[in-house]
């Protein structure tokens, strides 16, 4: 008797970008240009998008009308910028102070330091830099134990060695934190159906999944309440995020473990577009 193995996603899979439904599309843009450190990539009437340099966008602005008022739903907790170094994290958080950014909160992990923010129409945004893996909890099971203490600031700040001019060429959204409806669902979803390893788990509270040895790619809560509401189309936030996979036979050996499980998606220019059990929309594409 055999026993299948369980389906994985590559290692090298990583968050692609962050899309955003927002209200007020100039107002959106500038925050996240002269506040966060971004960069304009290509603009129009109805949509920025945004990222370091001449890279592929790292968060997409998307204008829409009558937004519906915000309510209690699924969607983002908060998009993270990874940064490369303390240095850089020590250069963000000198210029967040600066200009009176709006911080909520700056946290040592373990495994990474972390500042918060939030934006003009309430994202959440987190802005962090990793720790070398020789530092990290990793246990026998392959779960990555995450602390919770206040960040060592001044160090932080003490690392920076130039002046801000925005986040560098090898910032990229390291992971996305979603608020969701139902964390048995989401584990499978995010599980079985994509094939991540869940990392860690806080008293059914919290579930972190990730491709390969990361600590987190995807982190989700019900801190809201258990089953809330899902997204509508007018609602602002989170419109839709992204998975990067390293190959095109990566992508079809995804879609025919799709297929095989019977989930639905769509095939359009060839990217694989889902939606989890939270009503939450997933893109995945091919790294290029």
């Amino acid at each position: 008797m055999t026993t299948s193995i369980p389906f994985q996603i590559a290692s090298e899979t990583h968050i692609g970008l962050v899309a955003l439904n927002v209200a007020d599309l100039e107002n959106m843009t500038d925050f996240y240009t002269q506040v966060i450190g971004l960069r304009i990539l290509s603009q129009t009437t109805t949509q920025t998008n945004l990222g370091v340099l001449d890279a592929h966008p790292l968060l997409v602005l998307k204008k829409i009308d009558h937004p519906l008022p915000l309510t209690k739903r699924t969607g983002l907790y908060h998009v993270a910028f990874l940064v490369p170094d303390r240095g850089a994290l020590g250069e963000a958080l000198r210029h967040y102070l600066t200009i009176d950014a709006p911080l909520v909160g700056a946290s040592d992990h373990g495994y990474s330091e972390a500042l918060y923010l939030t934006d003009p129409e309430g994202n959440g945004i987190e802005v962090y830099r990793d720790k070398p893996m020789s530092e990290w909890d990793i246990r026998e099971n392959g779960e990555i134990h995450g602390i919770t203490i206040e960040m060592d600031a001044q160090g932080v700040i003490d690392a920076a060695t130039k002046e801000w001019q925005g986040f560098s060429e090898e910032t990229i959204v390291g992971h996305v934190h979603l608020k969701v409806a139902d964390l048995e669902k989401t584990e499978t979803f995010f599980t079985d159906v994509l094939g991540l390893s869940l990392k860690s788990n806080f008293g059914r509270q919290a579930k972190f999944f990730a491709a390969g040895t990361y600590h987190h790619h995807i982190g989700s809560n019900i801190w809201m309440g258990e089953h809330v509401p899902a997204m509508q189309e007018h609602d602002l936030g989170l419109s839709y995020f992204s998975f990067l996979v390293p190959t095109k036979h990566e992508l079809e050996r995804l879609r025919t473990h799709l297929i095989e499980k019977n989930i639905p998606y769509q095939l359009e220019n060839m990217a694989l577009w889902l939606v989890d059990p939270n009503g939450i929309t997933i893109k995945i594409d091919v790294q290029h």
